[in-house]
């Protein structure tokens, strides 16, 4: 597979504009809702543990972007991202992150476990590289049964730490199976940089010894992060899989919580001059100016459409708001399907 074209060459207006405009709203999306927890985790009303992905929807989006509603993801415990690009609900999201029983875990599982097999999410689970041999299996049964169905993965660069990968990287480049490896490359491991627990190569090299293409793109550009997964989907579907790609971005917020002061100690060691640099690559504000500036868009436009899905978000959080807690008596209920 070829290496990612750079932003230089990739015009936006080589896109439909209904696709440009699409992929902002989705990331918008992501963003605001996901903005829209931080008070709600500050001030105690949301009590499970909340993994923001600000920062890094371009990686969801433009993966999404490029698949069927009936493939399949499977993400981990930074998944909101993944759930609503999928096409997730935003209000069961919410209600889920709340503990409701209108949530798509039906208030079980949190923030981290998320699901919706309607349109192909699989799951969300917090343990690290726990779901990644569960997409191994979905694309072993699309396989199997011919029907062309792509699985993708998303994991975090800390996973590249665990055997599990690798036994999976292998399973998969043997039986060439319909699967994309996404690693969401942030630069850190929790709290530890990248650079303290591998010595230097790409996350990507990883793929190399097991015969399987990858490559490494910038996961704040999705127009870039898309082009990738257009052709990685295509390879699996031709029966040329797996890929995996390495995409590079950073998160904005704290590893838990908006910032990592909340667990009581000062946590997050990461360099202020760092985090300006990568608020500079914002992925929604660069792509803003894009679409403005290549005339894809006016500035009202994008104006409106912030509107029409902060009204969404507003709503997601009033169905929430209403939804009630799940009965003591029933927390066992709906853990095991009996058939």
């Amino acid at each position: 597979m070829t290496s990612a074209p750079g932003k230089d060459r990739l015009y936006v207006m080589q896109y439909p504009r209904d696709l440009l405009l699409d992929l902002h709203r989705r990331m918008l999306a992501i963003r605001l809702c996901e903005e829209s927890l931080v008070e709600p985790i500050l001030d105690g009303s949301i009590r499970c543990p909340v993994h923001l992905c600000s920062g890094q929807e371009a990686v969801a989006v433009g993966v999404c972007a490029a698949l069927r509603q009936d493939d399949y993801v499977m993400g981990n415990h930074r998944s909101h991202g993944h759930f609503l690009a999928k096409g997730g609900r935003m209000e069961a999201l919410v209600a889920e992150v709340f503990g409701k029983e209108g949530g798509c875990s039906r208030g079980r599982g949190g923030s981290m476990h998320l699901i919706d097999p309607s349109v192909g999410m699989l799951g969300s689970a917090p343990i690290v590289s726990g779901t990644i041999s569960l997409a191994l299996g979905a694309a072993l049964a699309g396989k199997i049964r011919g029907d062309q169905r792509v699985a993708v993965s998303f994991f975090g660069d800390g996973a590249t730490g665990e055997g599990v990968l690798y036994e999976s990287l292998n399973f998969a480049a043997l039986m060439h199976l319909p699967m994309l490896f996404v690693c969401e490359n942030n630069l850190y491991a929790t709290h530890m940089p990248i650079g303290d627990c591998r010595p230097a190569c790409a996350l990507s090299d990883i793929a190399r010894p097991f015969g399987m293409e990858s490559v490494c793109v910038e996961g704040n550009d999705v127009l870039a992060v898309l082009a990738v997964a257009q052709e990685a989907v295509a390879a699996c579907r031709e029966g040329r899989g797996p890929v995996f790609i390495e995409a590079s971005t950073y998160r904005l917020r704290g590893h838990v919580g908006p910032d990592d002061n909340i667990q009581g100690t000062h946590t997050d060691i990461r360099p202020p001059e760092e985090l300006a640099r990568w608020r500079e690559n914002d992925p929604i504000t660069t792509f803003e100016a894009r679409l403005v500036a290549e005339g894809a868009a006016s500035d009202e436009e994008l104006a409106r459409m912030r509107g029409e899905v902060g009204r969404e978000v507003e709503a997601a959080h009033a169905f929430a708001a209403q939804s009630p807690h799940p009965p003591a008596e029933e927390l066992a209920a709906h853990l095991f399907k009996h058939d």
